[in-house]
């Protein structure tokens, strides 16, 4: 299906990895007609070879979680009309901020990190941040997200091969500030509030943000005057966007966008 009255869909990265991931995702939704985006994090506009090739990055390290909501406040307020927003893993829970603040004409959350404070599931994610990032509150600004992390936690469940390709593809500096962010009081959320219509996407073998967590996710933010939906995919791990039949996920979000706007 073309849409005859093209919307803007604005795709948010997670942490750790660059921005052009995104790439086949952008292609899929282009070709349904929407206008597509996928800005780099602040500091993060650099091939993966550069970035990495910066550590230790004085700018990458700087980034705070409200300057990533200031920065994709920004490019939102030039577009003509509020966007839809497409967020994974940080990128899900900034979307749920952005949410927030009458940014989107609605949001989809795959794997979103959670916001602040709602339930005692999030201290099993609380730990496995501070387990595989042990040195997050050393005085060194950025790390790199070490490949034993990423095979085990991020991106099991697919070939060894491919886990490595997908390593050196994309994985880049990240920012312990952007990362201490998650406990602070800018993501927070306001559940009681009416929100846009929301879809919370998880992955059944997700180690790090698992279904239980997006459920409960999903939970809060549901109420009688708002569209909430919720969808597991099955054998799927948090990095579902890089995954073998990403094509089935992103055509049900398409799906879904065209039934609530």
């Amino acid at each position: 299906m073309y849409l005859s009255n093209t919307k803007t869909i604005v795709f948010i990265s997670g942490a750790f990895v660059s921005h052009f991931y995104w790439e086949e995702w952008l292609s899929f939704f282009e070709n349904k007609g929407y206008k597509v985006v996928a800005p780099p994090w602040i500091h993060k506009n650099d091939s993966v070879k550069n970035l990495r090739d910066k550590s230790p990055c004085v700018k990458i390290g700087s980034i705070r979680l409200f300057d990533l909501l200031c920065y994709y406040t920004e490019i939102i307020e030039k577009l003509p009309e509020r966007p839809i927003l497409v967020g994974h893993s940080y990128g899900g829970l900034l979307v749920q901020l952005l949410v927030q603040q009458d940014l989107a004409e609605a949001g989809i959350c795959i794997n979103p990190f959670p916001p602040k404070g709602f339930t005692t599931l999030k201290l099993s994610f609380y730990e496995i941040i501070l387990r595989f990032s042990c040195v997050i509150f050393s005085s060194k600004k950025t790390f790199l997200l070490p490949f034993e992390n990423w095979k085990n936690t991020f991106f099991n469940t697919v070939s060894s091969q491919k886990q490595k390709m997908e390593y050196d593809k994309y994985i880049i500096l990240e920012s312990k500030r952007a990362l201490r962010n998650l406990f602070s009081k800018n993501a927070k959320i306001n559940f009681r509030r009416k929100h846009v219509p929301l879809l919370f996407i998880s992955s059944s073998e997700d180690q790090i943000i698992p279904p239980k967590l997006v459920y409960r996710n999903f939970k809060k933010h549901k109420n009688l005057y708002s569209i909430t939906c919720y969808k597991e995919f099955k054998n799927r791990n948090h990095f579902i966007i890089l995954q073998p039949k990403w094509e089935e996920t992103a055509e049900f979000i398409s799906k879904w966008i065209e039934k609530v706007t």
